[in-house]
C-alpha cells in the first residue's frame, strides 16, 4: 500500500474549529437521546445474546481513534467465546452465532457504541476504527485519517455494507482486505473529511438508515 509521497500525496485540510464544536454537540445530544430511545432494544438484545451462548453480553476490542490513540470500542457480541482467528469476518464464519447474525445484519449490534459517541471516543459520522495491525500499515498520507473521530458509519459502511459477502469467496480474505478493501475504505474516509460538515453527516445518516431498511 506504499505510495510515493514526494509526488501525488493527498494532503487533508483539518477540519475548523467551529465544524468540529457543531459535530461534537451533535453527537452529544444524539447519543444521550439515543441510549434513551433505544433502551428497549439494548434490553432485548442483551438478554438475546446472554441466555443464547456463554461469554458475556458485550464484546471489547482495542481500536485506534482520533490522533492514534486507543481506545476501547463496545458492540453486542456477536461470536463465540472462542473467536479465535482473524480480525475480519466472511460470509459464512462459523465463529458467528445465530442471534449475532440477526445483530450484524440489522446493526443493532454496533448501538453499544452510542455510549463511545456520548464519551467522546467516536462520532456518529467518521471513518471506521481499525485495530492496531491494520493501522500499523498505513503511509503518511492514510493516517491522515486519524484527523477526525472514528464513527458508528461513514461512506465505507455503505458502500461495503456486504464486506463480508465480499471476503467469502476469497483465498486469502485477510490479503484481500488488507490489499484491496481496507485502501478504499482509507480513501472514502479520507474524502468524508475534506468535506465534513454537520450537514453532510445527517445525510450519510439517512443514507444509512435507508441501506439497513433495504437490506
Amino acid at each position: 500500500m506504499e505510495k510515493n509521497q514526494q509526488a501525488g500525496f493527498r494532503h487533508i485540510t483539518p477540519p475548523g474549529r467551529g465544524k468540529l464544536a457543531a459535530k461534537r454537540a451533535f453527537d452529544v445530544c444524539c447519543s444521550a437521546l439515543g441510549l434513551v430511545a433505544a433502551s428497549p432494544i439494548l434490553l432485548a438484545a442483551s438478554v438475546a445474546v446472554g441466555t443464547t451462548s456463554p461469554g458475556g453480553v458485550l464484546f471489547r476490542q482495542e481500536r485506534i481513534g482520533r490522533g492514534g490513540k486507543p481506545f476501547t470500542i463496545y458492540k453486542f457480541r456477536s461470536m463465540r467465546k472462542d473467536n479465535a482467528g482473524l480480525k475480519i469476518t466472511t460470509g459464512h464464519d462459523a465463529r458467528v452465532t445465530p442471534v449475532g447474525k440477526f445483530l450484524r445484519k440489522s446493526k443493532i449490534d454496533e448501538l453499544p457504541q452510542l455510549w463511545n459517541v456520548l464519551k467522546g471516543d467516536m462520532s456518529f459520522v467518521g471513518p471506521r476504527p481499525e485495530v492496531k495491525e491494520y493501522t500499523d500499515l498505513y503511509n503518511e498520507e492514510q493516517r491522515q485519517i486519524f484527523l477526525v473521530r472514528p464513527g458508528i458509519t461513514d461512506l465505507a459502511s455503505i458502500e461495503f455494507r456486504n464486506e463480508n459477502d465480499l471476503l467469502t469467496d476469497s483465498e486469502d480474505p485477510n490479503r484481500t482486505y488488507i490489499e484491496e478493501i481496507m485502501p478504499r475504505k482509507i480513501d472514502l474516509g479520507l474524502t468524508y473529511i475534506e468535506n465534513l460538515s454537520l450537514g453532510y453527516d445527517i445525510k450519510l445518516i439517512l443514507r444509512t438508515l435507508v441501506t439497513v431498511i433495504r437490506d
